[in-house]
């Protein structure tokens, strides 16, 4: 048989596979404990964190469509400290890399919540910067290149582990954008978050989510998160860890081809806990039947 090197190296943090359990979709990991493995996993990137708890969104928060969900969970989580004190020591455990995903309303939030982050034992920090900048009128912080600069070098200051920025697809021109983060000093990016959107119940004649409007997710956006992670790739020259749509191994594939040196899974986990686990079994699988030897061997291998 063929032997094949599934590990990744990102920023010099080793994952011993391209499979991230995407943030938003598997909390802080002790629940889908009960159904597979997280020593399995590359990693997790846990519920996105805020530098005080938050509460989220009113209900109804979760609207499913045609391929997809539309979101508007609002970013409840119990703050920095809480995660920090219980749920860090838990995921500890296992012998997976520990990403922390980081979101604000402004910038002293993100710096503050930031440097906490620092001092505790985790592996990387995701900053999600499709939150609203509350003191900027509450345009987010990364829908042009020059806000998605600015947060992106604020919190670079105060994070010494390896700083990975997650990028909205609700923007003008990725490309810029994501130049833009690099330049800044991520040392690498993640991408695509969730489009907007929304949906209306026609017999009530109102939205169906409490806060109206929401993140699309899932098999519908693939297409798009595809084309951006490419159009990423032909202009960074930091790792990208992509995301959208993923739903099994061929689409994690496509998404490796395109320029991802790994991916994160979110809204499959959603329909099938088991899926992550499943998803680099596929991809075990392709690289024995095509001859592949490291994930090297797909990353950028799109032939045009």
């Amino acid at each position: 048989m063929n032997e094949i090197n599934m590990c990744v190296d990102i920023c010099g943090v080793k994952l011993k596979n391209p499979v991230i359990a995407a943030s938003g979709t598997f909390a802080f990991g002790r629940e889908y404990s009960r159904y597979l493995d997280l020593n399995r996993l590359g990693g997790i990137s846990v519920k996105g964190l805020t530098l005080y708890p938050r509460e989220g969104n009113p209900p109804p928060r979760i609207a499913e469509t045609a391929a997809g969900i539309l979101n508007s969970v609002g970013l409840q989580n119990p703050g920095v400290d809480a995660f920090i004190s219980n749920e860090l020591p838990y995921l500890k455990q296992f012998d997976t890399v520990v990403i922390a995903n980081l979101a604000g309303n402004s910038r002293d939030e993100y710096c503050v919540a930031a440097d906490k982050l620092d001092k505790a034992d985790i592996d990387m920090l995701e900053l999600n910067i499709s939150c609203p900048n509350v003191k900027e009128g509450g345009l987010s912080f990364g829908a042009t290149p020059e806000s998605a600069y600015d947060i992106t070098k604020q919190v670079r200051n105060y994070c010494h582990h390896p700083l990975v920025v997650k990028l909205s697809p609700n923007v003008g021109n990725i490309k810029d954008v994501a130049s833009a983060a690099q330049n800044a000093g991520a040392d690498a990016l993640s991408l695509i978050n969730t489009l907007l959107g929304m949906a209306i119940d026609p017999h009530t004649r109102k939205p169906i989510l409490g806060n109206i409007t929401g993140g699309l997710s899932g098999p519908a956006i693939k297409p798009v998160a595809l084309y951006m992670v490419w159009q990423a790739a032909q202009t960074v020259d930091i790792p990208i860890i992509g995301m959208g749509g993923i739903m099994n191994g061929n689409d994690a594939i496509e998404f490796m081809l395109a320029g991802a040196v790994a991916v994160q899974v979110g809204t499959a986990n959603l329909v099938e806990p088991m899926a992550t686990v499943r998803i680099i079994d596929d991809i075990e699988r392709y690289m024995l039947d095509n001859g592949l030897k490291t994930i090297k061997d797909i990353t950028g291998g799109l032939i045009c």
